[in-house]
């Protein structure tokens, strides 16, 4: 199955739980892309003490998982947050390139 994972949100349990899930997709070998929009550009740069985002995005690398940035929305994002390109590790992309996702997926999911 192919699947994407949209997240517009920055709250640390709202980006782990997406993660998560991304991650049990992988487990059963589907491939999964999350895109990243809007606050959701700024998940790797989330702290928290009780909800390890790194290490949930760290497994999602491990297992060949997708993650594409809203090259728009981190570019929005550059005079309060210069280093959120090089933070996020990912390709950034394009509403087009979103639009593609959604079209040719099975299922979209979004946090």
């Amino acid at each position: 199955m192919k699947i994407t994972i949209l997240i517009c949100s920055n709250d640390a349990e709202t980006v782990w739980n997406a993660f998560r899930y991304a991650n049990t997709c992988r487990a059963y070998n589907d491939e999964t892309t999350v895109f990243l929009m809007g606050k959701g550009i700024e998940a790797a740069s989330i702290q928290s003490l009780k909800f390890d985002i790194e290490e949930q995005l760290q497994l999602f690398e491990e297992q060949e998982g997708r993650i594409i940035g809203c090259g728009v929305c981190c570019e929005s994002r550059k005079d309060v947050m210069p280093d959120l390109a090089n933070e996020l590790q990912c390709t950034l992309g394009s509403m087009q390139d979103f639009y593609v996702l959604v079209k040719e997926s099975d299922k979209v999911v979004t946090f």
